[in-house]
């Protein structure tokens, strides 16, 4: 069955030893804040009424989860961020992945557990993991269904129940109301004269995995300097602007950009609403 935390201060510890992680190896903050000018940037965006649909498992046909991809190949071997879209009161039979993947609810209602466990709805900017072998379900319900779906390497298969096994790894289902904003008193990703928020995860030896929080009417900078950064919308939207051309694309939940190497995203928040996007990155960032 999956850990469901559930109470505050054990994430708020997670969070603080990441945080510290962090702060120890921040030896680049000078480099960061300097890079405000990209002669190359790569920096690239992806409206979510641009992302391109199709089944996600063909062998149920009708029947079968959308799913568009956002980056990588979820057929091949690379590392992949894809948009999985569920039908309102779709459930899908027990079965396992021959992956281990991450996943944040972006729109509805989803569960995801154990084929025996209750069912416990994750609102939008929830997050869960969920093992290679393990058994699970995975339930929608709401007009519109959308979740983030990313994988370390691929392909993304889906197996029956009678190839279970157990790894040693644990799911995790982390909903919205326990996450733990950590601010530039917390964190020095967090530039002190910046209001925004983070929240941390999960950490690989060559990823990681945060939450930020951009408050009503910010305006200002994330600046990253790693080889991979991809940044996806889950609540709210942002405008951002493209280096290349300064012009402001408006992002809605399920948008995406990224950049492939040291890069400066300026972006705004218009809105009186908090937006909250997911990052991805091999690197540091420092939002100013």
């Amino acid at each position: 069955m999956n850990l469901r935390i559930t109470h505050i201060p054990i994430v708020f510890l997670l969070c603080i030893l990441v945080s510290c992680n962090q702060t120890e190896k921040n030896n680049n903050d000078s480099e960061i804040d300097n890079l405000n000018q990209i002669e190359n940037p790569t920096n690239k965006v992806v409206r979510s009424s641009e992302v391109e649909w199709e089944k996600l498992n063909p062998a149920r046909g009708d029947k079968s989860p959308q799913a568009g991809t956002i980056w990588g190949d979820r057929n091949g071997t690379e590392p992949t961020g894809f948009l999985a879209k569920f039908t309102d009161g779709f459930s899908s039979p027990p079965h396992i992945h021959n992956v281990t993947y991450r996943a944040v609810v972006i729109k509805g209602s989803i569960h995801n557990d154990d084929p025996n466990a209750a069912t416990m709805w994750m609102k939008p900017g929830s997050f869960w993991t969920q093992p290679v072998g393990g058994s699970h379900i995975t339930s929608a319900k709401g007009e519109e269904n959308i979740a983030l779906v990313e994988i370390d390497h691929g392909p993304y298969l889906v197996k029956p129940i009678e190839e279970a096994f157990d790894n040693g790894e644990r799911p995790v289902n982390i909903d919205a109301s326990n996450l733990v904003w950590l601010g530039s008193d917390k964190s020095t990703w967090i530039d002190s004269r910046s209001d925004a928020k983070l929240s941390f995860l999960w950490k690989s030896d060559e990823s990681q995995g945060v939450f930020i929080k951009f408050p009503a009417s910010y305006t200002g900078k994330l600046i990253s300097n790693g080889s991979v950064l991809h940044a996806v919308v889950i609540k709210g939207e942002l405008n951002y602007e493209l280096p290349q051309s300064q012009e402001t694309k408006l992002l809605d939940p399920g948008s995406y950009f990224s950049s492939t190497d040291k890069a400066v995203h300026r972006i705004r928040n218009s809105t009186q609403k908090d937006v909250v996007i997911y990052i991805r990155t091999n690197g540091q960032i420092k939002i100013q």
